[in-house]
């Protein structure tokens, strides 16, 4: 196995900008593992390929404004990318800019004094009213590797977020986000991610309480994402690379309906790589019983593994060579899912974060 054997060709033109309106009309293409066989849907007709009883496995977490602007006492611009808070101050962050060593203070920018900055306005410089009244502070307490520091804060930030915070799109997203909450699920409940569950972007409250009247059902899960999940693997052998840690929980109560749904003939299926990587790693940590699970979680998932709680999954088309696509490789086959892209390609299907989805049963 090399990584090389999850690389496809994408042009760009396939790369969803914008997202589709409303959330429910974007394409799903359907794939059976058992048989490679593929149907073309719209998403707001996934309840045509589920049964009473089935259970859909959601991620509740919610995408915090996470990049952040600051500035060096002597001028010099940072951004900060907000990846992991390990306590009430401190954060692991990738930290973009020149001389950020370990001691180096860092001054936060407000929203609008970035705004205007953009703009030209002279009292946004680093001895601007705007620097100095703000009164939020960093400091690099220890360089990682890589762009990668972690950060002490002056005091708690999120109470800062609405004012100091920005959406983090990814970095092949290059229009505007008009309404940041269509970067949320409309089920996103805890803060604390970096990236959004974007399987889950799809569904919208009206869908969802037409599948729950026609028997299926819904059970969360939380798992915060970290913005390594989109990250290309760089080794030749797959096996070599580190994957990213995610805190992820899956309460009693999910446990309870995961349980019944098996006892009753129904499938698990699992909203988003998020939501697998979740419900695996619980099952993992339960040994021979399924058993609530909160805590961290570094599962890679490789073609070879054995899936022991998801009966399907919805996803969207992932990054080439990433962990994402080499997951959803176990589970689909590595040449059936690439055959599928090439498919979606073929029928103009939009890839990756705001684009279509699939159902792989």
């Amino acid at each position: 196995m090399k990584t090389s054997d999850f690389d496809y060709n994408l042009p760009p033109e396939f790369i969803a900008q914008t997202p589709v309106e409303p959330r429910d009309s974007s394409r799903l293409l359907v794939l059976k593992r058992d048989t490679g066989e593929l149907e073309h849907a719209i998403f707001r007709d996934i309840g045509r390929y589920l049964n009473p009883g089935d259970l859909l496995v959601i991620n509740r977490t919610r995408v915090i404004p996470a990049r952040l602007f600051a500035r060096k006492p002597t001028g010099g611009r940072v951004e900060i990318l907000l990846l992991r808070r390990e306590d009430l101050l401190t954060w692991e962050c990738l930290v973009g800019g020149k001389g950020l060593s370990a001691g180096k203070q860092l001054i936060v920018e407000s929203g609008d004094s970035h705004r205007r900055d953009l703009l030209g306005n002279p009292q946004s410089g680093p001895t601007g009213r705007l620097h100095e009244g703000f009164g939020l502070r960093a400091e690099i307490i220890e360089v990682l590797e890589g762009s990668h520091r972690r950060l002490r804060f002056s005091e708690p930030i999120e109470p800062y977020f609405p004012t100091i915070g920005h959406v983090p799109l990814p970095p092949y997203i290059h229009e505007p986000l008009k309404d940041p909450e269509r970067y949320q699920t409309v089920y996103a409940r805890e803060p604390g991610s970096a990236a959004a569950p974007t399987a889950g972007l799809h569904f919208t409250p009206r869908l969802m309480d037409e599948l729950k009247s026609q028997g299926v059902s819904f059970a969360e899960v939380t798992l915060h994402v970290g913005l390594d999940t989109f990250a290309p693997v760089t080794e030749d052998n797959p096996e070599k690379h580190q994957i990213h840690t995610e805190w992820c929980e899956v309460p009693p109560g999910t446990v309870d309906a995961l349980t019944r749904t098996h006892q009753s003939g129904g499938r698990i299926i699992a909203v988003g790589t998020t939501s697998v990587r979740t419900l695996e790693s619980a099952a993992k940590s339960g040994n021979a019983s399924l058993v609530s699970f909160s805590g961290p979680t570094n599962l890679y998932i490789l073609p070879g593994y054995r899936f022991k709680l998801v009966d399907a999954m919805i996803t969207n088309f992932h990054l080439p060579k990433s962990t994402l696509i080499m997951l959803v490789s176990a589970f689909a086959g590595r040449e059936r899912l690439l055959h599928a892209y090439e498919i979606a390609m073929q029928e103009q299907y939009r890839f990756y974060s705001f684009g279509d989805a699939m159902l792989i049963n």
